[in-house]
């Protein structure tokens, strides 16, 4: 989007049409949608900024549901935006520390900033894109309580402000897109800025991308406490977030946090924990969510399963029994196999299996490829994980349990 197509966007015709026009199929049928609006005498112009929106929403309902159809996006603001459940579980947490006054530095389209702003918080919002600002201003229009600046974390005043929630950016545009900025002082604040503002007994919180080093993570101290915490969304892991000060918890300095048929959750006092002992494998192969793997949770997922791991730094726990556990998937095992792709083959023919789930790790393999080597066959299914068993490489044939 650029400003032109913002200030087309931001006329009362084209939000008029935006709610006129909001179930137009704008997917399976895009020319009958063009036609449409062309014959309601809609110029081209118009027209592409209208659907572009109406697509914008469509695919927004996954993070914001029926919250969506009076929102404005940018394509790569609603990318980056935070789910709607997630943003709530960040404005409980300003809640908790009984934070009244918040600047949400980097706001982006405003997802953040529409939870904290629905709870009452004296709310400013910041981003440094003229045009994300601007869409911003927009969704958080109906909150008398927040306002929008454009500008940089940086040259913000947080003079009386009790909480601040940033989400730096780790992305720089580039030609034809952007690229990922490796090194954490180049974000958008840097990560050491980030970080700082939690000095003198500020209350904040910090998202950053769930693959965050955990060494460049802040030690947690009595003066300014540290809680980071890995999230999950029905087995996705999507954030970091690092908590500190009054929004960190008491004794928790880990947390993996689950989202799936409800909230479920590890803590851990410790910056990190031992991964299990390594054993025979067990009738049953549990995969640990994402949020446990990054935050190193699987020495405690074992314990709580009565199990072990089957090899070294690999993320799998067996057990020698059924246990429903939110925390991972679980897979009875049927035999285990040399992870050869001719005799894989003869064996999956013999059982008759066509509808095969590959999974892998530890081990250097390409699934698509060797779903192609195999040529599964048959009505039965299974799925074969393709591992290793302490320095063995195999492929176990399971079932979904």
């Amino acid at each position: 989007m650029n400003r032109d197509d913002l200030e087309v966007l931001l006329t009362p015709k084209a939000l008029r049409l935006l709610d006129e026009y909001a179930e137009l199929d704008t997917v399976s049928d895009a020319v009958g949608a063009v036609m449409t609006l062309r014959k309601a005498g809609v110029d081209a112009h118009m027209s592409s900024v209208v659907l572009t929106q109406l697509q914008l929403r469509r695919r927004a309902r996954a993070k914001f549901g029926k919250f969506a159809t009076n929102m404005l996006f940018t394509d790569a603001g609603l990318a980056q935006a935070t789910r709607l459940q997630v943003a709530a579980r960040h404005a409980d947490r300003f809640r908790r520390a009984e934070v009244r006054t918040l600047a949400d530095l980097g706001c982006g389209i405003g997802a953040d900033s529409l939870a904290f702003a629905s709870l009452g918080l004296d709310l400013l919002s910041v981003d440094t894109d003229e045009l994300t600002a601007a869409i911003a201003s927009f969704n958080l229009a109906p909150f008398s309580n927040a306002r929008v600046e454009h500008s940089t974390a940086e040259a913000t005043n947080l003079d009386g402000v009790e909480g601040v929630f940033l989400d730096p950016a780790r992305r720089t545009e580039s030609r034809g897109g952007t690229r990922r900025l490796a090194d954490p002082d180049d974000w958008r604040p840097s990560l050491g800025f980030a970080f700082d503002v939690a000095a003198n007994g500020r209350a904040a919180g910090v998202k950053l991308g769930p693959a965050m080093p955990h060494e460049l993570l802040p030690p947690s101290t009595a003066s300014r406490p540290v809680e980071t915490q890995w999230l999950s969304v029905e087995g996705e892991l999507v954030e970091c977030a690092v908590w500190l000060g009054a929004t960190a918890r008491a004794g928790v300095r880990r947390s993996a946090l689950v989202l799936r048929d409800g909230a479920h959750e590890l803590t851990s006092a410790g910056a990190a924990s031992e991964d299990a002992p390594v054993g025979e494998l067990d009738e049953f192969l549990y995969e640990p969510d994402p949020a446990l793997i990054r935050g190193r949770f699987i020495g405690e997922l074992a314990g709580l399963l009565g199990g072990h791991m089957i090899s070294p730094e690999i993320a799998w726990v067996t057990a020698p029994e059924l246990h429903e556990t939110p925390f991972a998937q679980v897979f009875r095992v049927r035999e285990v196999l040399p992870l050869h792709a001719s005799s894989l083959k003869k064996r999956l023919r013999d059982l008759g299996i066509g509808r095969l789930e590959i999974k892998k790790r530890g081990v250097d393999l390409d699934p698509a490829k060797f779903r192609k080597e195999l040529q599964p066959r048959g009505d039965n299914a299974a799925t074969l994980i393709c591992t290793r068993v302490d320095e063995r490489r195999v492929a176990i044939l399971a079932d979904r349990a």
